[in-house]
């Protein structure tokens, strides 16, 4: 996993719409739900007729510790959700990346309640991501977490 100045990231050898599938369900399994999905590629397409890389905004949010920042400061859902881009880097391969949430919080300020949120929801998308890192297990069988 790489740290960017304000974002968490992973490359995975998977194409970009198995890449989704199995970001959504690593979100799912630490707490998230996908509010939203944003076709990046087919907006800039429809809207500007430019052409992009296959490349999906994923609005992730996890209902228990949004209710707890926002009642920590109601300003912060101008920080919700917590984005979360799929985008193709090859036929093969893609980047799974989340927002940082200690940095993104970070613009608020002195405020305890809402960097102990933050610091939980950087652990949960940590564990998100670092679970897109392990082999994918495709052997008859075997359990894929999905339920």
């Amino acid at each position: 996993m790489e740290d960017t100045r304000y974002g968490l990231k992973v490359s995975v050898p998977l194409p970009h719409d198995e890449a989704i599938v199995r970001a959504t369900d690593a979100l799912k399994a630490q707490g998230f739900g996908v509010l939203t999905t944003i076709d990046v590629k087919q907006t800039l397409k429809a809207k500007l007729d430019r052409d992009f890389r296959k490349y999906v905004i994923l609005g992730a949010c996890n209902p228990p510790l949004a209710d707890r920042a926002l009642h920590a400061e109601l300003e912060v859902g101008l920080l919700l959700p917590c984005n979360v881009i799929v985008y193709e880097t090859s036929p093969s391969s893609s980047v799974v990346a989340a927002m940082a949430p200690l940095a993104a919080l970070g613009v608020v300020g002195e405020n305890l309640a809402l960097a102990q949120v933050a610091r939980e929801a950087d652990r949960l998308l940590r564990q998100a991501l670092a679970s897109l890192e392990s082999p994918v297990t495709t052997e008859i069988g075997s359990s894929s977490g999905r339920g």
